[in-house]
C-alpha cells in the first residue's frame, strides 16, 4: 500500500494551477473535465503517479467559495532551503505566513506559506546526511 493522492477543493483552477506550478515548482501530471459533473480534476505533483504521492486538484464548476474547517492542517513539502522556497513564493505572488526559521522547541528548519484557496504547506527543509 501507499499514499496516492491528497484532495483539495479549489475555487479558481487556473490561479491554482499557477501557484503550484510557478511557486512551488510542481507539474500537471494530467486534467480531466467531467461535464456531466460539473467538476474538473487536476493532479499536479512533482513526479509520475505511481511513483510519488500528488496533490489532486478538485474543481466544482459551481461553487465559489469553501469553509476550510478545522481538521485540516498542511501539506508538507521537503526542501533543500526553506527560506528560498519562500522567496520563490513571493516572487510568484503568494502569501508567506512563517518565514524560514527553526520549529519551536527543536532545530528542524521550517516555513509556511498558504496556496490560493488558504491552504496551509510546509516547507520542511532537508537535514544533511550524517
Amino acid at each position: 500500500m501507499r499514499i496516492a493522492h491528497t484532495m483539495l477543493r479549489v475555487v479558481d483552477l487556473e490561479r491554482s494551477l499557477r501557484f503550484y506550478e510557478d511557486a512551488l515548482g510542481m507539474h500537471v501530471l494530467r486534467r480531466t473535465d467531467y461535464p456531466g459533473g460539473r467538476f474538473t480534476l487536476a493532479f499536479v505533483g512533482y513526479g509520475e503517479e505511481r511513483d510519488t504521492a500528488v496533490l489532486e486538484l478538485t474543481y466544482n464548476w459551481d461553487t465559489a467559495h469553501y469553509e476550510l474547517g478545522t481538521a485540516f492542517g498542511h501539506v508538507a513539502i521537503e526542501v533543500d532551503d526553506a527560506a528560498a522556497a519562500c522567496a520563490r513564493v513571493l516572487k510568484a505572488g503568494g502569501r508567506v505566513t512563517r518565514p524560514a526559521g527553526p520549529m519551536k522547541h527543536g532545530t528542524t528548519v521550517i516555513a509556511f506559506v498558504e496556496d490560493p484557496d488558504g491552504y496551509k504547506i510546509e516547507f520542511l527543509e532537508r537535514r544533511p546526511a550524517p
